[in-house]
């Protein structure tokens, strides 16, 4: 394991670390070629190996958590950022079941997307082909990196891995299991690395590893999506900040909306499809909002005069309130007259993450999701399920909130590119 997991803490001299993260891209970019061609049972071989990895060195991995979650705690970290970091059996279970899932997935390489017979007798194909080599950046969720690794590897893509320093130890022992996984199926190690350095300057170096990395996919805070998007040299998929909304419709069955509200605010705050903001019909508003806060418990809800007239237990808020991602136990609340009112409201403070409908009216539910231009729009339903395990993925990487490439959760599929394979018969063009 000591190839995956080259440790630099030492490192002091940017140069140094240029280097090192240039010489993991370039192990990277020879290793997905290999994977490139792997077989679909060799890949499914090395996800199971390393999901009964994760089963078995459990109790390692609960302990290196244990020393990421105590370091945290001692800086001072609120809890919503905690609960994204801690580990305990039940999630660590769920992340290897993640990888068997990823297993029974499709093989999304080499896939015919599309075939043109031409009158001149070429046969043209258009053919899945994997990225090449992706650079994931992410923050406090160790989870992340297995999902990407697994994902990456399904896809046909070596991914090199720089999670945040918080996960570090996490993290490490991830990349472990990961890697007898890539052992028992016989493929290269450096199909699957980690950037194991705490330096600042080894997230620069791969953004600008140009040469070697064909895609960056960051995800976490709004501080990390914005420094890739204006630092980096090569493509990005930006996986921006979860600003998402639920708006409760005059025409809504009001105990599902208060139990829709409930699961899409508490079930986890510090995930990114969490709501954020309630937004309520003015013609329910009376009934709704003691319902809504009842049902919302200590959660702390902030919204202008109307609604603390309806309900005094909500606190006062800001303009910033509704541009707000909390991650926290706290939530804002807007009353509006209508459709006609929320959609332009959702629309301008939404990160474009995913917002949500409650309504009974068939009419007005298609048009807010035809409407609200979110990568994912739902009606009567928790934001919550804004997630690509329970979008059938497995698993994802990540919420694309760009138009570009890909958008919502990215899964397989959209780990992929295409080429064009095309088949003659002696044709010359005049």
């Amino acid at each position: 394991m000591t190839a995956v997991l080259s440790r630099m803490n030492d490192m002091t001299d940017t140069n140094d670390v240029t280097a090192y993260v240039n010489e993991l891209g370039r192990r990277a970019a020879t290793a997905a070629r290999s994977l490139a061609s792997a077989s679909t049972e060799r890949k499914n071989t090395a996800l199971t190996a390393a999901a009964q990895a994760l089963r078995d060195n459990c109790g390692r991995l609960l302990e290196a958590n244990a020393k990421d979650v105590d370091s945290v705690k001692a800086a001072g970290k609120p809890a919503a950022f905690i609960d994204r970091l801690i580990l305990d059996e039940e999630r660590v279970g769920a992340i290897a079941d993640a990888l068997d899932k990823i297993a029974e997935l499709p093989d999304p390489v080499g896939r015919v997307l599309h075939t043109t017979e031409r009158p001149n007798g070429l046969t043209i194909e258009r053919v899945a082909t994997p990225l090449g080599v992706i650079g994931m950046i992410y923050e406090s969720r160790p989870n992340v990196g297995a999902d990407a690794g697994a994902l990456c590897l399904k896809s046909g893509n070596a991914v090199i891995l720089r999670g945040g320093s918080e996960s570090l130890n996490s993290t490490r022992v991830i990349v472990e299991c990961l890697a007898k996984g890539l052992e028992a199926a016989d493929l290269p190690l450096d199909c699957i690395q980690m950037i194991d350095t705490t330096d600042r300057d080894a997230v620069q170096a791969l953004l600008t590893c140009a040469d070697y990395v064909d895609l960056v996919i960051p995800r976490g805070g709004k501080g990390l999506v914005s420094l890739v998007r204006d630092q980096a040299r090569v493509p990005t998929l930006l996986h921006l900040d979860g600003n998402c909304h639920t708006y409760v419709h005059a025409a809504a069955d009001l105990t599902k909306a208060a139990a829709i509200i409930k699961n899409a605010k508490l079930r986890r705050t510090g995930i990114c499809g969490a709501t954020e903001s309630l937004v309520v019909d003015r013609k329910v508003a009376k009934d709704f909002l003691p319902m809504a806060m009842d049902a919302l418990g200590d959660c702390e809800v902030r919204g202008e005069a109307e609604a603390r007239e309806i309900d005094s237990r909500i606190k006062p808020a800001t303009d910033e309130d509704f541009y707000t991602e909390y991650l926290d136990t706290i939530l804002s609340v807007k009353l509006v007259d209508g459709p006609d009112e929320a959609i332009p409201f959702v629309s301008e403070h939404s990160s474009a993450h995913t917002d949500a409908i409650v309504t009974e009216d068939a009419q007005v539910a298609e048009r807010f999701l035809n409407e609200i231009d979110s990568a994912v729009v739902m009606h009567n339903a928790s934001t919550q399920f804004s997630d690509g395990g329970e979008f059938g993925m497995g698993a994802e990487i990540g919420i694309a909130t760009g138009k570009m490439h890909a958008r919502g959760p990215v899964g397989l599929e959209q780990l992929t590119s295409f080429k064009y394979r095309v088949r003659g018969n002696g044709q010359t063009r005049p």
